[in-house]
């Protein structure tokens, strides 16, 4: 074989593994859990990714990520900011874009679970849940639009309660549910410009955010619900992103239901 034609396979080999080199993400929530997983991932994809974290209370948390990335060669910066206000996603987006010199994937993982009668809901929580899971998402998609360079990727990450029929998630599947749609206009409206846009509704995940809002009773049924009787990992829905956001592109304005068989539509 000739050098040639070594360092061609060489090269291709290397893209396959690393499909992301010279790209820019941004993962909202990206310090922990899904999007702890899903920052390192697009980093050993070859990204330079830029964590989100909402508050002091997951700093540390953002820290170890970027020790993480760092450890494996990866570039990463941490960002705060409480995406709920509008200022402070206008100034994530200009501090991730400023960070690497452009932007070219976003994922926004934030969001919020209440399980709770319609009747016991308070003004407070509702508002709560609506600018977590819902008017964050849509300024999120809306800066995303206005930032990244053409050819870019976004997705949120929804819920498969969008796809099913079940009490006391009101707020929760109610303020996801806005978000099927801002995905559907902004892949019209960016499409000019080569951006995909989806959005992926993972079934219940494996992780603190869901077990604090279920009986062990509750945690049994949903596992027996799902292929081989298991919840979600969060490596299910990071590979899921990781596809979108690479060759995945041509993926656009749906929503994506990864839940294996929880729930369909």
């Amino acid at each position: 074989m000739s050098g040639l034609r070594r360092s061609q396979e060489s090269e291709c080999r290397r893209m396959q593994q690393q499909p992301l080199t010279d790209r820019v993400a941004l993962v909202a929530g990206g310090a922990k859990n899904l999007g702890g997983l899903i920052s390192r991932t697009l980093a050993q994809c070859g990204a330079r990714v830029v964590v989100h974290y909402n508050s002091d209370s997951t700093r540390a948390d953002a820290e170890r990520t970027l020790a993480d990335i760092g450890s494996t060669g990866g570039q990463a910066v941490a960002v705060q900011g409480d995406l709920t206000r509008v200022a402070d996603v206008v100034r994530v987006f200009a501090e991730a874009r400023h960070r690497f010199g452009g932007l070219d994937i976003a994922v926004n993982t934030v969001g919020k679970v209440l399980k709770k009668p319609i009747l016991d809901i308070t003004e407070e929580e509702y508002d709560s849940m609506a600018a977590i899971n819902a008017k964050s998402a849509f300024f999120f998609i809306r800066e995303a639009g206005r930032t990244l360079n053409d050819h870019g990727r976004i997705c949120t990450i929804v819920t498969s309660l969008l796809a099913g029929y079940t009490g006391y998630y009101a707020t929760y599947a109610g303020g996801k549910a806005p978000v099927e749609h801002y995905t559907r206009a902004a892949s019209k409206e960016f499409a000019a410009r080569g951006i995909s846009v989806t959005a992926v509704g993972p079934g219940p995940m494996d992780t603190p955010f869901f077990y604090g809002q279920e009986t062990p009773e509750a945690v049994a049924f949903h596992k027996s619900q799902a292929l081989h009787g298991r919840l979600t990992d969060i490596a299910d829905i990071a590979a899921l992103v990781r596809f979108l956001v690479t060759e995945g592109g041509w993926i656009t304005g749906q929503t994506l239901f990864a839940n294996g068989g929880y729930t369909t539509r």
